[in-house]
């Protein structure tokens, strides 16, 4: 199934919302340190049911720019979204239609590695940045966060599973510099006592500990030089 189909299902469903609701845990400390300003137009790939960009609104941020592989999750977004300063489209990560250098900030959550050629998709997103323009990409499924791993078992696209090391160097590969990189836990999901374990989904506590306290979402920040 391609990404396109496999999406448009999760939207016709309702997944997006769920998702929205889920990431919000970690998205919303990752927005925090975007260094927006008044003016600035943002890029959110991968954007589901658009939150984000509703999110950053309450900062003033001038224009934002939903992208979706999945026609149905960018009209359910903009069904969602009563602001004329945001716009959804529908796109591949791998051909972003905006000009060069006109974006100020790009924003990804759990959606970059399902890109279908992840280093010219950080090539694009270094074309489209201005001068000084960053990137914060946010990722749950990472080689070092092993309980995230079965996730692939369950999706019918193919995703890209990198180390934090390779995140870094395919950033500088595509040109950005890597500001930062760090793992930003999951606190709001209750974690039971020992005692409750094993439970449906986990066998342990210390690995449910292991995912969304220890390595929750994996962040790499890149600046366009």
């Amino acid at each position: 199934m391609s990404v396109r189909a496999e999406f448009d299902e999760w939207a016709t469903s309702g997944k997006d919302r769920g998702m929205e609701d889920r990431h919000w845990h970690t998205a919303k400390h990752v927005l925090a340190r975007m260094p927006v300003e008044a003016g600035d137009t943002v890029l959110d790939l991968g954007t589901g049911s658009g939150y984000a960009l509703r999110a950053l609104r309450e900062r003033d941020v001038g224009r934002g720019y939903g992208l979706d592989g999945a026609p149905e999750m960018a009209r359910n977004a903009r069904g969602y979204t009563d602001d004329d300063a945001i716009g959804y489209v529908v796109g591949d990560f791998d051909a972003l239609p905006f000009a060069d250098d006109s974006i100020d900030h790009v924003f990804s959550m759990e959606a970059f590695y399902y890109a279908a050629d992840p280093n010219h998709t950080l090539e694009e997103v270094r074309r489209v940045l201005a001068p000084g323009g960053t990137f914060y990409c946010a990722v749950n499924y990472f080689a070092e966060s092993e309980h995230t791993h079965e996730w692939q078992e369950n999706i019918s696209v193919d995703m890209t599973l990198w180390d934090r090391a390779e995140y870094r160097q395919a950033f500088r590969d595509a040109g950005l510099y890597v500001a930062e990189q760090d793992a930003i836990p999951d606190r709001e999901i209750e974690i039971p006592p020992a005692e409750s374990f094993p439970t449906e989904d986990w066998e342990s506590r210390d690995a449910m500990v292991d995912r969304y306290r220890t390595w929750g979402t994996l962040l790499t920040v890149g600046v366009a030089p």
